[in-house]
């Protein structure tokens, strides 16, 4: 009896393997050496560098150079936002590009308050769904962890600050992913930005009852692949594919969701600084990569196929050039006013005004 114990004393403490995370902390699946990719070569490094170098100097000490520099070269910035931003500047250039950082100097203290001394109707509907957000990430693992906390902390925050949102299970995949770049605050804020359109259109559509804005964007997309994609349109109409059956959660999550993690930061880059259009162009730019392959396919591969697009495509060295080459301005402006007038928005919105004259 005692040689069992003891034999079983000498196994307990075996090395733990390691947990295999990829560089942006996700649990990595077991993969053949021949599949592993290579290292990065010193010239990468090299490059990665001086990309950083660029960027510490236009943003300056803290952001302090950024306004300036924006204004006299708006088109540099594009097209280094474009080119994607280097990763360890991501959380300050994201809440300098969102409008954040002003929100955050704008408030102080607002964010404590409505963390410690608020209470929210969703709290039990925030805590029931932490757990499935990005579950493959080590921060978020850890039930009632460092991660979650600041997960619940956000959104119960939000859920205070606005209570005519109050909390809808997406809006985890946003506040998730901004906690991967910054502080709980910071995170809090620059979901402010979004929700509230310091910068671009507000947002908070996507998460009000009924899910207006949703329902705007899946007409909008759907008008667009019509006109850019004329053929794929053709077979969707046919069989009876709408948007709202692959598209919902691009809108809602801004692609978080289920985008490899590497391409849904590059499109959040653009986001961020554009708005919502390059939603609309890497949607588009996704369905015209894969075109001739889903012209093909019958309803129930179609609509898988929809929702697991190949890896090829899913590269963003490949897929947001070709994103940014389709021009979508003109079109949302017109199936934005073709949306209202079906939905009575454009009579509700005058009626409004001539009551305010």
């Amino acid at each position: 009896m005692d040689n069992k114990l003891e034999e079983d004393d000498d196994h307990e403490p075996g090395p733990v393997p390691p947990l295999r995370l990829d560089r942006f902390g996700f649990l990595k699946p077991e993969v053949s050496p021949q599949g592993s990719a290579k290292s990065r070569s010193a010239f990468e490094y090299e490059r990665e560098e001086r990309r950083v170098r660029k960027w510490r100097k236009m943003i300056g000490v803290g952001g302090s150079d950024w306004k300036h520099y924006i204004r006299r070269k708006p088109h540099v910035v594009k097209r280094r936002i474009r080119k994607g931003i280097p990763d360890c500047l991501r959380g300050l250039v994201w809440q300098l590009i969102s409008g954040s950082r002003d929100l955050l100097l704008m408030n102080p203290g607002v964010y404590e308050q409505l963390v410690i001394y608020e209470t929210s109707a969703s709290e039990l509907d925030i805590i029931r769904d932490i757990s499935r957000t990005f579950p493959s990430h080590i921060f978020f693992q850890q039930r009632h962890g460092p991660g979650q906390r600041s997960l619940y902390n956000v959104l119960k925050a939000y859920s205070v600050f606005d209570r005519e949102v109050g909390y809808v299970q997406g809006m985890g995949f946003l506040a998730g992913l901004l906690l991967l770049y910054m502080s709980e605050e910071d995170a809090f804020w620059l979901l402010v930005a979004l929700l509230k359109g310091a910068v671009h259109a507000p947002m908070e559509g996507l998460y009000q009852v009924g899910l207006p804005l949703v329902q705007q964007y899946l007409f909008q997309l759907d008008q667009l692949v019509k006109e850019h994609l004329p053929k794929l349109g053709e077979h969707f109409s046919q069989e009876m594919i709408n948007p709202s059956m692959y598209a919902s959660q691009w809108f809602i999550t801004v692609f978080s969701y289920s985008f490899p993690f590497h391409l849904a930061l590059r499109i959040w880059d653009v986001f961020l600084y554009e708005g919502v259009r390059i939603v609309f162009k890497v949607g588009l730019a996704l369905l015209k990569y894969c075109h001739d392959d889903l012209t093909k396919l019958p309803f129930e591969k179609l609509i898988h196929a929809l929702r697991n697009f190949p890896d090829d495509a899913m590269n963003p060295d490949t897929l947001l050039p070709l994103a940014y080459s389709i021009k979508v301005s003109r079109g949302l402006e017109e199936t934005k006013q073709e949306y209202e007038k079906k939905n009575g928005k454009e009579g509700k919105s005058q009626e409004i005004e001539k009551q305010l004259e």
